[in-house]
C-alpha cells in the first residue's frame, strides 16, 4: 500500500537539471545499514522519515541516495551546509592541508589560526576582535555563558522560551524547548522570558518584523509606535524586577530562533532589550549559529539586522560548511577573564579546521552568497506567501533570507497546530517529490527552509510548486 500511496504523488514541476553524475553506491544494502542503526547507534539519533533516507552523496544544493534518486535539500545538514555541499574550493583547500598538517594543538603557532583569526574577525565590527575556536555550537555557547559569568562576576542568565542554544549540561539551561529538556538538574542560574513572538504569543502585528512577508494579524499601531515591542518589553522588565538578582552576567539570544521555526521579534525588541542588560551590569550574547555568515541576506551578521553590536558573538555550523567548527568572538577585555587561569580545548582552532573557515569565508565572498540569499530568499517568501493566502492551514510565513519558517495550523483563527499526522504527510509527499525540509516549533508545527545559500531561482519555483502539490494532496485528502 505503502509503495502504491508514493508513486500517486505527483507533480507538475519539472526537478532543475543537474549535470553532476554521482558515484555508483558501493556500501552495505539499505537492510543491512538499518541493522546496524537499530543495533549499534545511540537511538537517541533519531531520524527523519517513515523509511529513513540512505544518502551517499551530496554536490552543491542536490544530495543523492544509495539509489541514485535526487534531492533538492532544503534544509543543510540543519543550516550547516552553507556554501553547498562538497563545495570544489572548500574541498580542495582541504585536501591540500590534509596533506600538510592536521594537528599540533594550539601549544604552538600553525600559520592558518592567525590567517583565519585575521579573516574571521575583520568581518566583525569593533570591539569584536578576539577569538577563541572551538568544535560546535553548544560548546562555544557553553564558553559564552561562562565567559559572561568570568566577566561579569555575576551568575543569573536570561534567554528567550523557545530558544535553543545546545544540548549539553550547561547549556540545556538555556535552551527552553520542552522536547530537549531530560529529567536532570539542568538551568542553574538560567531565567527564561516571554518570547516576543509577533505570530504566536499575546501582542503582534502587520508591521512588526523585519521580513518581507508580515503576519496576518492586524496591527493597532499609530505612526512610529510599535505596540506589541511595548508590551513585550514590559515583559522583558517583568522578568529583570521579579526572577533575577540586580545584577546580572548576561543575555543571549538568536537574532531569529532557529529550532523554534525562524521566529522573528519585533524590529526594536533586542536594541532595548541590550539596554535594560547592560543597566543591571550584563553582557550580550548573539547566538549566530543559524544566522550567520551571511544567512539573512541583508547583512552578514544577524545582530546586525537588530541594529545591535553584543558584547560576545557565538558562531557554528554555516562557518565550517559540515565541517565541526565553531568559534566565540568577544572583547579583548572579556576575553582576558579567561586567561586568568587555564582554558584549553584540544581540537579547537586546528590547522585543519581553520583552513576550511577560511575556504567557507573565500566561497561565500567570490559566489556572491549572502547577496544570493538576499534575492532568492526574498524571491522565496513571497512565492510561499501566494500559498498562505491560499490555503488555510498554512498560517505563517516568516524570515529573512534563506531563513524561512513556514508554520501549519489548524485555521487562522485558532492558529492551533496542525495535527502531527497531517504535517508528516505533506512532509513525506515533499520527500517522495524529491524536495527535503527541515521541521521545528514547539509541536513540530512549523517547516524550516534554510537552504545552502547556492540555491536558485529556478529551484525555489521547483521546491514551491512541489509544496503546492504536497498541500493540494492534503486538502483532496480531508475532503
Amino acid at each position: 500500500r505503502q509503495q502504491k500511496w508514493k508513486s500517486s504523488v505527483s507533480t507538475q514541476a519539472k526537478m532543475p537539471p543537474c549535470d553532476f553524475v554521482p558515484e555508483k553506491y558501493k556500501s552495505y544494502p539499505y537492510e543491512r545499514m538499518q541493522k546496524i542503526r537499530e543495533q549499534n547507534i545511540s537511538p537517541s539519533l533519531r531520524m527523519y522519515y517513515k523509511k529513513p533516507l540512505l544518502l551517499h552523496q551530496g554536490h552543491m544544493q542536490w544530495l543523492f541516495d544509495y539509489e541514485g534518486q535526487r534531492y533538492l535539500d532544503l534544509f543543510a545538514g540543519i543550516v550547516t551546509v552553507s556554501v553547498g555541499h562538497c563545495h570544489p574550493k572548500v574541498t580542495m583547500a582541504t585536501q591540500k592541508q590534509l596533506a600538510r598538517l592536521w594537528h599540533t594543538t594550539n601549544i604552538y603557532m600553525h600559520p592558518s589560526i592567525q590567517e583565519y583569526a585575521e579573516k574571521l574577525t575583520s568581518l566583525l565590527p569593533d570591539p569584536l576582535k578576539v577569538v577563541y575556536l572551538t568544535n560546535s555550537g553548544s560548546e562555544a555557547n557553553d564558553l559564552a555563558m561562562f565567559m559572561a559569568r568570568l566577566y561579569t562576576r555575576n551568575f543569573d542568565i536570561i534567554s528567550f522560551r523557545g530558544a535553543y542554544h545546545g544540548g549539553s549540561p550547561y547549556t540545556l539551561g538555556l535552551t527552553s524547548i520542552g522536547l530537549y529538556k531530560h529529567g536532570v538538574a539542568n538551568g542553574f542560574g538560567c531565567s527564561t522570558t516571554m518570547l516576543p513572538d509577533v505570530f504566536r504569543g499575546p501582542w503582534g502585528g502587520s508591521h512588526c518584523r523585519d521580513s518581507p512577508v508580515q503576519t496576518v494579524r492586524k496591527c493597532s499601531c499609530s505612526e512610529g509606535v510599535c505596540h506589541a515591542n511595548d508590551q513585550y518589553i514590559e515583559q522583558f522588565k517583568d522578568t529583570l524586577n521579579t526572577s533575577v538578582p540586580k545584577t546580572i552576567a548576561g543575555f543571549i539570544a538568536e537574532p531569529i530562533q532557529g529550532v523554534n521555526g525562524a521566529v522573528q521579534y519585533p524590529r526594536s525588541f533586542l536594541k532595548e532589550a541590550y539596554r535594560l542588560v547592560r543597566e543591571r551590569g550584563g553582557i550580550c550574547i548573539s547566538d549566530e549559529v543559524q544566522t550567520g555568515f551571511g544567512r539573512t541576506g541583508s547583512h552578514f551578521w544577524g545582530f546586525q539586522t537588530h541594529d545591535v553590536v553584543p558584547d560576545i558573538v557565538t558562531l557554528a555550523k554555516g562557518i565550517g560548511n559540515g565541517f565541526p567548527m565553531a568559534a566565540v568572538v568577544t572583547t579583548k577585555e572579556i576575553a582576558s577573564s579567561l586567561a586568568q587561569n587555564l582554558h584549553f580545548n584540544t581540537f579547537g582552532g586546528s590547522p585543519l579546521a581553520c583552513v576550511v573557515g577560511a575556504a567557507v569565508l573565500d566561497a561565500i565572498e567570490e559566489d556572491g552568497l549572502q547577496k544570493n540569499s538576499e534575492d532568492v530568499g526574498t524571491y522565496m517568501l513571497l512565492e510561499l506567501a501566494k500559498l498562505r493566502d491560499k490555503f488555510e492551514i498554512v498560517g505563517d510565513v516568516r524570515g529573512k533570507g534563506l531563513m524561512i519558517g513556514v508554520e501549519m495550523v489548524a485555521d487562522k483563527d485558532s492558529r492551533h497546530p496542525l495535527p502531527a499526522e497531517e504535517i508528516n504527510q505533506i512532509w513525506e509527499d515533499c520527500k517522495d517529490m524529491g524536495v527535503l525540509i527541515g521541521r521545528g516549533g514547539l509541536y513540530s508545527q512549523t517547516f524550516r527552509i534554510k537552504p545552502p545559500m547556492c540555491i536558485t531561482k529556478k529551484d525555489v519555483d521547483f521546491a514551491v510548486e512541489v509544496f503546492h502539490s504536497a498541500l493540494q494532496r492534503h486538502m483532496e485528502r480531508a475532503a
